[in-house]
Parts: structure tokens; C-alpha cells; sequence
């Protein structure tokens, strides 16, 4: 029986070409709307979540005050036993590298002028190497193991601040773990440019045993821990902390504040976004059907008195509304998937978002669960506007509808 007012509804939505037509095109173009949207909040949150993952790790090991307090001096709260520690992380299966870091800051001079720096001493031959994108060579070249003298790496806007070029030299000054006075004159190797200007106009890369020397401790601010894939952290970060219980092991998502702030800026922007489109389509729907319902009463009126029962007819426009929704539904996720895969054929450059001096490329993430909800919905939402709309106008007796000119 459902088949047979399936096959009625279909022919129905034939009747009006031109009507069914735009009611398919709007539906098509408000669900295009809603997957491009969707799909480029999606690109934003993955391209966020890797350079989070790649600046921090994706575990990040401490002791539980460098997580909770302000250390009164450097390595305050530092690792002691940091290669035994090491040594332990990657006897996981999903860990690739475990990284140290040694975190402080001071002033950096060319002699004539000082301004404050945030410096990270880094083990040189693996921590570029998964930066990957997220760090730009402007000028000269990373950090290696092995130097003979004393080098880092500048932000780029923090060179210019000290006119400072590769081969330049420069003096670091910081206070000690002991909370002494200690400097130190080192050579400019490279420039690199995070794409984020006030961290640019800050930033001071050396290799770990710089740090530690100059400032006099042989301890590590904390260890980055990279795993083979983003979806091994939530499983990696409960081994970890079950195999190292007197230490903290935090995910890369408990460190990244920025990451959440525009996520959560994305979830309102672009489910508003999504809101209003359905709703415009909802009253697209329900307007076509409406018009109709109106065209066909006497032969709904013809209907009732032949015995068809209202809920027969609501089931009918309902399976209208299905084929209306749902070919506009379709139509906009071949449009979206379109868009999409030309995006990567002909790349488009986005411009620098605020706090940012580098552009990026747009991308529009395809994922199958957002494309089939999306449809799911889109049709759902066409059949309940199509029975309500129905079910208003069905009220009015026989006699009235047969009488309607």
C-alpha cells in the first residue's frame, strides 16, 4: 500500500514542473550551503588541531606543578630523570618520538638594544622535522646537533627588532635555577616565522644543552610525546599516565586554548548558519505544498468521499515532501562534493584571520557522517513541513472542498 501512494506522490511532484522544480533548487542550494560551511569548519578544526599537536605533542609529560603552578625560577618543577622518563615513553607501541623541551625566558642583545625573548631549548634533530608546515624557514637554516659554538634560531620579527641576520651574533641573559645572573653570546643560524606575529617578535629556538648551560641545570621543562596518529591520544594518554603515576600526562587538546576558542566560535557561527538555512527550506517546502494543496482540493474532497482517509492523504504529501526534499538534498551534496574536489584541483588563498600574518589555502573537509545527516535531515524536515502543512488543511469537511472552485 505504502508503494502504491508512494508512486501517487511521485507522479504529483510531476504535475508543477516549474513549481517542484524551485522547490528542489532551493532545497539543493540550502543544503550545499550547510556542507561547504560545515566542511571548512571541519578543515579549520583539523589544520588547528595538527599545528596544536605538532607546537606541544600530542602528550605533553610533566611533573604536576609545571601544570598548576608558576615556577618562581627556571626548572622549578623541571624532569630530573628526563632520559629514564624518555626511555619508558617510548616503549609504547604508538609513540614515534619523545621530545624534550626547556622553557625560559630573558633578554636577548645585539649589544646596542634588549627586549624580552621566549626561548625553547629544543633537541634540534627531530623537533623541525615535525613542525612540518607549521614553521617557515625565512633565512639560513635550522638548528643541528653538534655545533661548535652556541646558535639558535630568531622569529623573523624579532630580527628585525635587533637587525639581526644569520650569522649575527647576540647574547642571551637569563637568571639561573639558583637565581644568579648568567649570559651567553650565540650565533644566529636561521630566521623562521610561526605565521603568528607577536610570537614571532618573541621567539628564540636553541638546542637543549644551550639551555641547560646557560641556565646551569640539567633538568627539562617537559616531554613532547608524538604518536603514530591524532586518534591514539585519548588510549596512549591513559597507558601512559597508568605507567608513570607520579607524573601528569596532558593531551595536546587540554593545551590548546586557541583551538577550543575558535571551535567554539565555529559551533555557534556555522550552527546558526545551518538553523536558518533549514528553516528557509522548511518554509520553502511547506509553501509549495500548501499551493498544492490548494490546486487539488476538490480532487482531495473527491478523495475523502471515495473513502480515502486523512491520514492516507498526509502520508501522500509527506512522501511529496520526501521526493522534494530529498532530490534537493541529493543535488546539494553532488554540488558540495563538487566544490570541494575543484578546491583541490584549483587551490584558493585564503588571507592572513586576525593574529595571523600568513594566508592559507581553503579547504573543504568531505566527511561521509555529516554528508548523510545532512540529507537525513534535509528530508526529514521537507516530510514534517509537508504533513503539517496537510494535516491544517485536511480539517475542512467534504462538502466545502468539494464545492471549491
Amino acid at each position: 500500500m505504502n508503494l502504491t501512494w508512494m508512486r501517487f506522490a511521485f507522479y504529483n511532484t510531476l504535475r508543477n514542473r516549474r513549481r517542484s522544480l524551485v522547490t528542489v533548487t532551493v532545497a539543493a542550494l540550502g543544503t550545499a550551503a550547510i556542507l561547504l560551511a560545515g566542511g571548512f569548519a571541519y578543515s579549520t578544526y583539523e589544520g588547528l588541531a595538527q599545528a596544536a599537536a605538532r607546537s606541544s605533542g600530542h602528550l605533553i609529560v610533566g611533573n604536576p606543578a609545571h601544570f598548576t603552578s608558576e615556577e618562581d625560577v627556571p626548572l622549578q618543577h623541571g624532569i630530573e630523570n628526563a632520559t629514564q622518563v624518555q626511555t619508558t615513553l617510548l616503549g609504547d607501541p604508538q609513540v614515534r618520538y619523545v621530545l624534550p623541551r626547556v622553557d625560559f625566558n630573558g633578554l636577548i642583545s645585539n649589544g646596542d638594544k634588549s627586549t624580552i625573548m621566549l626561548a625553547i631549548g629544543i633537541d634540534p634533530d627531530a623537533e623541525f622535522a615535525v613542525k612540518g608546515p607549521f614553521l617557515t624557514v625565512k633565512e639560513g637554516e635550522v638548528l643541528q646537533s653538534g655545533a661548535s659554538e652556541p646558535e639558535i634560531v630568531l622569529g623573523e620579527s624579532l630580527a628585525r627588532s635587533l637587525k639581526a641576520k644569520t650569522g649575527s651574533n647576540l647574547t642571551l641573559m637569563v637568571s639561573t635555577t639558583e637565581g644568579a645572573l648568567n649570559a651567553m653570546d650565540v650565533r644566529v643560524k636561521g630566521l623562521v616565522s610561526t605565521g603568528i606575529p607577536d610570537l614571532d617578535k618573541r621567539l628564540v629556538y636553541t638546542d637543549i644543552k644551550t639551555a641547560q648551560k646557560l641556565l646551569n641545570s640539567s633538568k627539562v621543562s617537559s616531554l613532547g610525546v608524538f604518536l603514530s596518529s591524532m586518534e591514539a591520544t585519548d588510549a596512549a594518554q591513559k597507558r601512559l599516565s597508568a605507567l608513570l603515576p607520579k607524573m601528569t600526562v596532558e593531551s595536546w587538546l587540554e593545551q590548546a586554548f586557541f583551538y577550543k576558542s575558535v571551535r567554539d566560535l565555529y559551533n555557534r557561527i556555522f550552527g546558526a548558519l545551518g538553523a536558518i538555512i533549514s528553516v528557509i527550506v522548511v518554509f520553502v517546502v511547506a509553501n509549495a505544498m500548501a499551493m498544492a494543496i490548494i490546486e487539488r482540493t476538490r480532487e482531495i474532497g473527491s478523495l475523502r468521499a471515495m473513502g480515502t482517509l486523512p491520514r492516507q492523504l498526509i502520508r501522500s504529501f509527506s512522501f511529496e515532501g520526501m521526493f522534494l526534499g530529498g532530490a534537493g538534498a541529493l543535488a546539494g551534496a553532488v554540488l558540495a562534493l563538487s566544490v570541494a574536489m575543484l578546491l583541490t584541483v584549483f587551490p584558493v588563498q585564503m588571507p592572513p584571520p586576525p593574529g595571523r600574518s600568513t594566508g592559507y589555502p581553503l579547504m573543504v573537509t568531505i566527511d561521509a557522517v555529516m554528508y548523510s545527516s545532512t540529507i537525513l535531515m534535509m528530508i526529514i524536515l521537507a516530510m514534517l513541513s509537508s504533513a503539517w502543512i496537510a494535516r491544517r488543511t485536511l480539517r475542512q469537511p467534504i462538502v466545502n472542498a468539494l464545492a471549491h472552485n
